[in-house]
């Protein structure tokens, strides 16, 4: 699953990257570069083309598929789930201990009263 999700990220992601690329500026207009633009509130295009709709397919397709991978790939299961049972820690071999040695004392000073 995680596989099919990568190869159609990297699909869209290429083919967003490609019709960018082919779109052209908003001032990219022969009268634009003498100041004879008009410009609207929303830009001098009107409607919006073919490329702006592909382009907003491509990065929508790009984004569904950015969360898919991020939920398929984050669903493991927990650690505490991935430990053994308790039954079968106490089952395993206890490794001998040394004996705790306890310290000397030293001797005490007489105290002359």
């Amino acid at each position: 699953m995680a596989t099919f999700i990568i190869i159609i990220h990297i699909l869209a992601s290429l083919f967003l990257i490609a019709v960018v690329l082919l779109q052209s500026g908003k001032g990219a207009e022969m009268g634009a570069a003498f100041g004879g633009s008009s410009q609207t509130l929303f830009g001098s295009r009107g409607a919006a083309t073919f490329l702006n709709k592909l382009t907003t397919v491509a990065a929508v397709i790009f984004m569904l598929t950015s969360l898919a991978l991020t939920m398929v790939t984050t669903k493991t299961t927990s650690v505490i789930k991935q430990s053994a049972p308790i039954e079968q820690q106490k089952a395993l071999p206890q490794l001998p201990q040394q004996p705790i040695q306890q310290p000397q004392q030293m001797p005490q000073k007489p105290t002359g009263k």
